[in-house]
């Protein structure tokens, strides 16, 4: 498929995604010529074209993350994740992550949204939070683990013998 091709089926959606994220028109359109620059050098390492749609929004959705670090300005990551409805027939990892963040306690998300989305140093969190540095590096810690657990028991994953996380998804009917 080329980029033309996907600008015609998914540039309305996108436009509409990445404005209901940054709330300026001028701002999304620059933030969709981002997103259709990522996607034209990127298109020929996608290997399941059924996934094209969901692939395309993940684009978009780092690209207005990109916009928000870039901008030095906060939202609150649960607002960000639970507005993001791609309709897609296929349960995926981000499917699994997006439903492990929502549920993770507040003191846990914060200090993680700040370290491993917004890219700040963990000194930096610890005083925003007003808490000290190793409360701050053991809720990151901790909540890292909570992910993990996460893919774990809900999703199937398990750890091989180097401790990373391994396996494919598998819907799980008591899985929330």
């Amino acid at each position: 498929m080329t980029t033309k091709e996907v600008w015609t089926f998914y540039s309305d959606d996108l436009k509409n995604f990445i404005l209901s994220k940054v709330k300026n028109s001028e701002i999304a359109d620059d933030v969709l010529q981002e997103t259709f620059i990522k996607i034209h050098t990127s298109i020929h390492t996608l290997k399941d074209l059924n996934k094209l749609k969901s692939w395309c929004f993940t684009i978009a959705r780092n690209s207005v993350l990109n916009y928000w670090k870039t901008t030095n300005q906060t939202f609150e990551i649960a607002n960000f994740e639970s507005e993001t409805n791609i309709s897609i027939n296929n349960h995926t990892e981000k499917d699994c992550l997006r439903g492990i963040i929502q549920s993770l306690p507040d003191k846990y998300r914060k200090p993680l949204f700040l370290s491993d989305i917004k890219g700040l140093k963990q000194q930096d969190i610890a005083i925003k939070l007003e808490q000290s540095l190793s409360t701050t590096k053991s809720q990151i810690q901790r909540a890292r683990k909570l992910i993990a657990k996460g893919f774990i028991d809900c999703c199937g994953f398990k750890f091989d013998k180097k401790g990373n996380l391994i396996g494919e998804i598998q819907d799980k009917k008591d899985c929330k």
